[in-house]
């Protein structure tokens, strides 16, 4: 993992999921509209699946592999507890800041803390939001070998409606453009195994679709900033979702 270099476009984008497929369902619109920009992203996945009903471990890596390759992405394995197993540790958090002191990135993507989905998504937004903390502070004793980094922002995503935060608002990002598209559902795809028994694709697809049709473009997926957003100016404002 290569650190950063000071223009924004070029700063890598770091995105956390707690399962191999978590990250292209949840933000792979948005990952793909960054990295067909110019932006390096790295995918943490912090499971191989090994719990799920669908798939082996050894499919599910090659799968996130190949999704990974298709956003335009790297990705990388870190062994915390285990698919559904995931407790809320310091020492996972230290983990987790290591790595963010190590990509430096301007912004990080992590699974909401909303309680209501899967244990190990909450747990690793909760872990992911200890870690971009730490990883700013100089004298944390387990992080000395790494210079201290502090993140731009933290964006929380909703794999599923149920995981959406009911008390922020959400940026939306217009992932309309067809090559981002493409990516994108290519990125699901390649994770055959996990749609043997629900079109998760269709399923994520026609959220995109309906968020688009809420901000008047085509698609759109959401983030939830962990922190209020800084401008310079007006000017730095695209518009809001409704026209008046």
């Amino acid at each position: 993992m290569k650190p950063s270099s000071s223009s924004p476009t070029s700063a890598p984008l770091l995105a956390f999921g707690a399962h191999p497929d978590d990250i292209e369902f949840g933000v792979g619109g948005i990952v793909a509209r960054e990295t067909q920009a110019g932006r390096p992203a790295q995918f943490i996945v912090c499971s191989r699946g090994e719990a799920g009903t669908n798939g082996t471990p050894a499919q599910r890596v090659r799968e996130a592999e190949a999704a990974a390759k298709l956003l335009g992405a790297s990705v990388q394995f870190l062994e915390l507890d285990g698919d559904a197993h995931l407790e809320v540790r310091n020492a996972h958090a230290l983990a987790l800041a290591r790595i963010i002191r190590a990509v430096r990135p301007t912004m990080v993507l992590a699974p909401s803390t909303e309680p209501n989905q899967h244990p190990d998504h909450w747990r690793l937004g909760l872990l992911v939001r200890d870690a971009t903390r730490l990883a700013r502070y100089g004298n944390v004793a387990e992080l000395k070998q790494l210079t201290p980094h502090a993140v731009s922002q933290l964006f929380f995503y909703a794999v599923s409606p149920s995981a959406t935060p009911g008390n922020v608002s959400p940026v939306i990002i217009d992932i309309s453009p067809a090559p981002v598209l493409e990516a994108w559902k290519a990125a699901m795809e390649a994770h055959a195994s996990q749609l043997r028994t629900r079109n998760y694709v269709e399923l994520q697809l026609t959220r995109a679709r309906t968020h688009g049709l809420d901000a008047g473009v085509g698609h759109a997926q959401l983030l939830y900033p962990n922190d209020p957003l800084v401008f310079h100016s007006l000017s730095d404002i695209s518009r809001g979702a409704r026209r008046h």
